[in-house]
């Protein structure tokens, strides 16, 4: 029998794709990409056509001397990484890293959308070649980012301070958060009443019944909606109102349905999971990653328990949706189930149809019956999914309305004829349908419908009697800030970005300190308000929604065969190159202003500061040096404690400045690691994994180790932002800056003695 060699990106992937495929084939993982641009310069030949120089990273050649060993024994060699174009470009890559381009060996490419036995023996059975308009595709874009980061970072660094970035994405997205807070800064409320009225049926008010009342608004005053922009005009309508009868003189019975959300893309997955589960978009997709990839459901063994998680496309698979069907109907019987099966079109744009949504393999496998084999928030978020794609399939809600019009005016004056018209509306839920299953969350502001009262049977003609009769200040409010959730929504609306980008992209603004979160929302610091500034300054066409939404389509395009990459990156170079050199020449070196910290100094009561130290951000009193007051921030991983599942793990430091990981929850909590821990668990025995050495993870049960792949982000001249926050003495030797640059550069942003900063450092950590 011919020996078949398999290659996928990661090892639990390669486990559960082995378990399928038996005897006669060999799985092996090539823990991420094998070839990359180098980090220590451009790498790309701009006069010649741009072509990239790919080397294979150091840390990347013993797993290509052990895949080169492995082809050598195979008679075919199948690669079968993610179905999308970094997929595709990771197969290209294998194909040169392991000497297989001149081969007379048989190479093919598989695609599957799920781990399931069926999609992998599917997938065997219909290999094809490598598509290199996807590897094109995605070659053009990782060039465009390594332009754009290593061409604009250095600027910033010589212009600002050192670790600083600018992306094709990051940079729109930290524009959108800047505009918005501004639009809230130079918001004017504006002052306005409303009046509301209590009442109850005339009858019931005499039986002293008044659980049965209800509420209703000045709807209008004399056939036109009132303008009550002060509390004189309130008043007036309330001396109007005085000895008014009230008598309902319309009633209107509505149905009305209401249809379930479509099942997740990777957008919507994000923004739910916010919602709902308060998890980061990084945190999703790491946990996503697991049940895609495969979970050890005891007897039954590894499993995949969704389809692919990087997904713009709502598309639904025919046997998928039946599954579906024979648990609505067996659960909550055919009244649940609508006639035909439910199709949900795109609405990103661009979305690629040959994906599917994010989906159970099965929906058979409810969440309940497996929970005692997954983490917590493995648990969380297949259940999300599960009822998501289940609801996506059922029958719409129906609702009835209710609207009542109420008028009040003197006794003596016909009911048309009184000049005010108060309105009550209500619902009731007649057939939950859909509702029996999920309720999609809302964001800040939006109301929903399920939220209004039921009302009391009321009849035209029937006479009211007023409980309350409440004016109501109100003010007009700014629009609100972007959670995690409205960004993710917002960039995937203006075709900002892919699915594989909108995590790391919120991760890096955050990690670059350009944005901070307050109570879940985003709010520009006053590093990022000045590198938006200047960006927006001198590269306006990287931050303009419209341009960058441009450049996704025309990757689009080389994906689907349209274009040519080359000409693309030229079209998009010269331009862009011209902003780089008026850039280098005009910017003017700037310097930033003590950032306060919210909050004053518990010792002597005068403000604190935000300062920035050789191991990272610090609160230090203003009164420096007659109050010597400091303390460390705390920095979040993204992940939770992996010993209590409720606080957050933090990088903390000893009194002697060394690293380690703990609880937020501390002392409650006492986790505690020396090495970074990672959100994955370990292959081999579901064992927590932690950082080993710069690229290496290892388990801290059974000790097994393999290399770990840091999730890629956009380029910061070259290279990769850090999967979590690092101190700043970590990032210098990341970048090649020495501890002598570092300390250079805090002498110049504070003006102060280098030995009394650090001795103000050294208090805070």
């Amino acid at each position: 029998m011919a020996a078949r060699l398999v290659i996928v990106e990661s090892p639990a992937k390669a486990k559960t794709i082995g378990k399928y495929l038996g005897k006669g084939y060999t799985v092996r993982a090539s823990y991420g990409h094998v070839r990359d641009l180098p980090k220590s310069k451009l790498g790309v030949e701009v006069e010649e056509s741009f072509q990239p120089q790919y080397l294979i990273p150091r840390d990347k050649k013993e797993v290509v001397k052990e895949l080169k060993e492995q082809v050598k024994s195979a008679d075919e060699i199948l690669l079968a990484t993610d179905p999308d174009r970094e997929g595709e470009a990771i197969a290209w890559h294998l194909v040169s890293a392991t000497g297989l381009e001149n081969s007379t060996k048989k190479v093919r490419r598989i695609v599957f959308h799920e781990i399931t036995k069926d999609a992998i023996k599917d997938a065997v059975k219909h290999p094809r070649a490598i598509d290199m308009d996807l590897v094109n595709a995605q070659q053009a874009r990782r060039i465009l980012d390594r332009l754009v980061g290593y061409k604009i970072s250095p600027i910033l660094w010589k212009k600002v301070k050192r670790g600083l970035s600018a992306g094709r994405v990051q940079s729109v997205a930290l524009r959108l958060i800047v505009d918005r807070e501004r639009d809230i800064d130079k918001f004017e409320p504006e002052e306005y009443w409303t009046i509301e009225v209590e009442l109850q049926k005339q009858v019931e008010a005499r039986k002293g019944k008044k659980e049965i009342s209800f509420r209703a608004n000045l709807h209008t005053v004399n056939g036109a909606k009132p303008e009550l922009v002060n509390q004189a005009q309130a008043e007036a309508i309330l001396k109007g109102l005085e000895n008014a009868i009230y008598e309902i003189s319309e009633v209107r019975q509505t149905r009305s349905q209401r249809k379930p959300a479509a099942p997740f893309t990777t957008s919507t997955l994000q923004q739910e999971a916010s919602r709902k589960l308060n998890f980061t978009s990084r945190r999703t997709m790491s946990v996503a990653q697991q049940l895609y990839e495969g979970v050890d459901l005891g007897k039954e063994g590894g499993q995949g328990l969704i389809t692919y998680m990087r997904t713009d496309s709502t598309n639904i698979a025919a046997v998928a949706q039946e599954e579906a069907r024979q648990v609505i109907s067996t659960r909550y019987g055919q009244d649940y189930l609508p006639e035909t099966p439910p199709v949900y079109t795109k609405k990103s744009k661009n979305a690629q149809e040959a994906h599917e949504a994010v989906r159970p393999t099965s929906s058979l496998r409810d969440p309940e019956s497996i929970k005692g084999f997954l983490t917590q928030e493995q648990f969380k978020l297949y259940r999300l999914i599960w009822q998501r794609f289940i609801a996506s399939q059922m029958a719409p809600a129906q609702l009835d309305n209710t609207s009542v019009d109420i008028k009040a005016g003197p006794a003596k004056t016909a009911v048309a004829a009184r000049p005010y018209l108060f309105r009550a509306t209500g619902s009731v839920i007649a057939f939950a349908g859909f509702l029996a299953v999920y309720q999609e969350g809302l964001d800040e502001g939006a109301e929903d419908e399920l939220s209004k009262k039921a009302l009391p049977p009321l009849e035209t003609g029937e006479k009211l009697a007023l409980l309350k009769l409440e004016p109501d200040q109100h003010f007009t409010q700014p629009p609100p800030r972007y959670t995690e959730a409205t960004l993710v929504k917002t960039l995937e609306e203006l075709g900002i970005g892919r699915p594989s980008t909108y995590a790391p992209t919120l991760g890096t603004i955050q990690e670059r300190y350009y944005v901070v979160k307050e109570e879940k929302k985003f709010v520009p610091t006053e590093l990022g308000l000045l590198v938006n500034d200047l960006v927006v300054e001198f590269f306006p066409e990287i931050v303009d929604a419209n341009f960058t939404s441009n450049m996704e389509n025309e990757l689009d395009e080389i994906a689907d065969g349209e274009r040519q990459w080359v000409p693309v990156l030229r079209e998009f170079y010269q331009p862009f190159q011209g902003s780089v050199e008026k850039a280098e020449t005009e910017m003017q070196k700037v310097s930033l202003e003590p950032e306060l910290a919210g909050e004053d100094c518990e010792k002597c009561g005068r403000p604190m500061y935000v300062k920035m130290g050789r191991f990272g951000r610090f609160i230090a009193c203003s009164g420096f040096p007659e109050c010597r007051n400091a303390k460390p921030i705390l920095k979040k991983l993204g992940m939770l404690c992996p010993k209590c599942g409720e606080g957050e793990t933090v990088i903390r430091s000893t009194k002697k400045r060394r690293i380690f990981y703990g609880c937020s929850r501390y002392p409650e909590c006492d986790f505690s690691v020396w090495e970074r821990p990672l959100p994955e668990p370990c292959p081999e025995c579901g064992g927590l994994m932690t950082l080993s050495g710069k690229r290496n993870a290892k388990c801290t049960v059974c000790g097994h180790t393999m290399p770990y792949e840091i999730p890629d982000e956009e380029t910061v001249a070259g290279k990769p932002s850090v999967a979590a926050p690092r101190s700043q003495l970590s990032q210098a030797v990341a970048e090649n800056v020495t501890a002598a640059d570092l300390q250079a550069e805090q002498d110049e942003d504070t003006g102060e003695d280098s030995s009394e900063e650090e001795e103000r450092e050294a208090a805070a950590v």
